[in-house]
């Protein structure tokens, strides 16, 4: 333990002396000689302590341990078991190194924590640039908001959409991916847009817009799949899935339309 220049060996320090040397308390010393875990050897004419060398040495084993965090008791039972100075810096290098792999795992799981917070943050638009690549280019939010901005299915998906994670957007992806996937399954099978298998590909396309974005019925969905071959950039998202695979959603949606208009009976 390395002490102030005041201190040279064989040096008796006060309790005043001592809490300075070892960034200790009075307070703390006092309790240390009230439990009698550091008791100081000496005493002045006027009866006040004196710590010897003795004294010291086994203070700064006492201080390292309580760096450590180990409890008064446990701090006694190693001072008071038999060993040499040598065998207490063991114990305390032992300490140490099992307090170095809860620290690591400390660490590790703080790493964990904040990775989960920065994954709780809203996605950022190149975030979505890539996942959804040029289908969200630079111009898509403003123009998307001058066209749909008055109606409520924009309000709708706005609040939904604002607090959207990428780990949100990367399962919005993987939704509409499996479905345009089964999309283009039925239309190469030679399944008409009228069959069922279309129909309840039609359908889950519905539903994952609704799920994510805003309330869809019917005919709002129809709405869409016209907009799907009339406006190019929409048409150019399907045609390079599969050649007519616009045509076909379109008509696809339309037919499913009708399915759920259906009067029953």
């Amino acid at each position: 333990m390395t002490t102030t220049s005041q201190h040279t060996a064989g040096m008796e320090l006060t309790v005043g002396q001592v809490a300075e040397t070892f960034g200790v308390t009075v307070r703390t010393l006092h309790h240390y000689d009230a439990i009698g875990l550091v008791i100081p050897s000496g005493r002045t004419p006027a009866g006040y302590r004196l710590y010897t060398d003795a004294d010291l040495a086994r203070l700064a084993t006492v201080v390292t341990y309580r760096r450590l965090d180990l409890p008064l008791d446990e701090v006694r039972a190693l001072l008071d078991g038999e060993g040499t100075a040598a065998e207490h810096l063991r114990r305390q290098r032992a300490v140490v190194v099992s307090r170095l792999g809860e620290l690591e795992e400390l660490v590790h799981a703080i790493d964990r924590a904040l990775e989960r917070e920065m994954t709780e943050q809203p996605a950022t638009t190149e975030d979505l640039k890539e996942l959804f690549g040029d289908a969200f280019g630079d111009d898509y939010p403003r123009e998307a908001q001058e066209r749909w901005g008055e109606t409520d299915q924009w309000a709708q998906s706005k609040r939904r959409t604002d607090g959207y994670t990428k780990a949100d957007w990367e399962a919005v992806k993987a939704e509409q991916d499996a479905v345009n996937a089964e999309l283009v399954a039925a239309m190469r099978a030679g399944e008409p847009p009228t069959s069922q298998r279309a129909m309840d590909a039609a359908e889950a396309h519905r539903v994952q817009i609704e799920r994510w974005f805003y309330d869809l019925d019917h005919a709002f969905h129809r709405g869409l799949g016209d907009m799907y071959v009339s406006d190019p950039r929409f048409t150019a998202t399907y045609e390079e899935q599969a050649p007519g695979l616009a045509q076909y959603v379109r008509d696809a949606i339309h037919a499913n339309a009708d399915r759920h208009e259906r009067p029953a009976g």
